[in-house]
């Protein structure tokens, strides 16, 4: 997980970014919709909505969106049907592209992924091309700050965490969990007083590609644009960049 601690923590600060332009909302409300749609809208019974909900009040998005953003996708209200859709790709560096987005036109989607690819040095790929690279985990993050070693450590792993990491040069502990079992160890640190910085339901890279100076300053600028599509949910790369590249993109 070299470096992943770091970029998740980007991620969340750019979250906050994008709520001032409105995209952060937008983007929640249709994966609200669409875990509303397959999983019904009561989070009581709906992992994956539940865990939704929980980024939206992160970024305090309004209760009336979430509450129309799921009976929208239960069908109590109208509006579009999105469909989940993953696109596969290379980055500068010869990194590992995986694009999740949720669209309710796909010829519009990978016309336009397949042009902001190009245009920044990277190429989509076949299905199946990079995606055996990544795997579907929880990812927490603790503070080493705020809690100590081995406190984390038990009660994450009684939880039944498959993992975690303290690495001498991160800032916070890495707890890593199956999907089905996140919102459970997130719970349970709460509960135990142990303060949770970030916790997401992500793409880990098996294996990571170390890239020059260049190539990050290309794919952070490539990973940008594809984030800001308006149909993107998402873009995991298993590359390890230069410190210096980032700073910058923090």
């Amino acid at each position: 997980m070299s470096g992943h601690s770091k970029w998740a923590q980007i991620k969340h600060k750019k979250a906050a970014t994008d709520v001032k332009k409105g995209k952060a909302f937008s983007k929640l409300a249709k994966e609200i919709s669409v875990a509303a749609r397959l999983g019904g809208g009561d989070p009581a019974g709906n992992a994956r909505l539940k865990t939704v909900i929980e980024k939206a009040k992160e970024i305090n998005m309004p209760q009336e969106n979430v509450k129309r953003a799921i009976l929208k996708g239960t069908g109590e209200l109208p509006g579009a049907s999105y469909e989940e859709v993953t696109y596969e790709g290379y980055g500068p560096g010869g990194t590992a592209i995986l694009i999740e987005t949720l669209t309710d036109n796909k010829n519009r989607t990978v016309s336009e992924l397949r042009h902001l690819m190009s245009k920044n040095n990277g190429a989509m790929g076949e299905a199946g091309c990079v995606s055996w690279i990544f795997e579907k985990r929880g990812y927490i993050l603790v503070d080493k700050s705020k809690a100590d070693e081995d406190s984390v450590m038990s009660v994450a792993l009684d939880a039944g965490a498959l993992d975690m990491k303290n690495d001498p040069a991160e800032e916070s502990y890495e707890i890593v969990t199956a999907p089905e079992d996140f919102s459970g160890i997130k719970e349970a640190l709460v509960k135990n007083s142990i303060a949770v910085e970030m916790a997401e339901v992500t793409m880990l890279p098996k294996n990571y590609v170390p890239v020059d100076k260049n190539a990050a300053a290309q794919l952070a600028r490539l990973i940008d644009a594809l984030e800001d599509n308006d149909d993107v949910q998402n873009v995991y790369s298993n590359s390890e960049m230069p410190q210096e590249i980032m700073d910058t993109a923090s």
